[in-house]
């Protein structure tokens, strides 16, 4: 079985092209899991952390291929996938409402325009 070196860089591209290709096929969950926290390189090992015991379940039935992927197209056959549950990363995604609307203002600016037009206020 080949263990060619791969770099970090190689890793994610691959990922990220799975992650592209669960989703063409209609897989839009499984692409959001593997796209919700960037994977970290150790060696041939992969460690991504995810926000519950839910998304890691969810994770671990697509696990076997996307192995089989990073394996094939990385030509190693050493690689191993570690999923690690953290609760704080659901956490980052609790935001108020003015957090949000910066958020759709950062998107486009124009949405000032609406609030003001129509007299909205975020404290409602």
């Amino acid at each position: 079985m080949p263990t060619e070196l791969f770099t970090e860089t190689e890793m994610l591209l691959q990922w990220n092209k799975y992650a592209q290709r669960l989703g063409d096929k209609g897989y839009r969950i499984m692409e959001s899991l593997l796209l919700i926290n960037e994977p970290k390189l150790n060696g041939t090992s992969i460690t991504i952390e995810l926000p519950n015991e839910g998304s890691k379940l969810d994770f671990e039935k697509e696990i076997h291929g996307l192995l089989g992927h990073l394996k094939g197209h990385l030509h190693n056959h050493d690689i191993t996938i570690e999923v690690i549950v953290n609760e704080s990363i659901e956490n980052k995604r609790s935001f108020n409402d003015q957090d949000r609307y910066n958020r759709l203002h950062e998107i486009n600016p124009n949405i000032e325009l609406l609030r003001t037009t129509f007299g909205l206020d975020l404290d409602a």
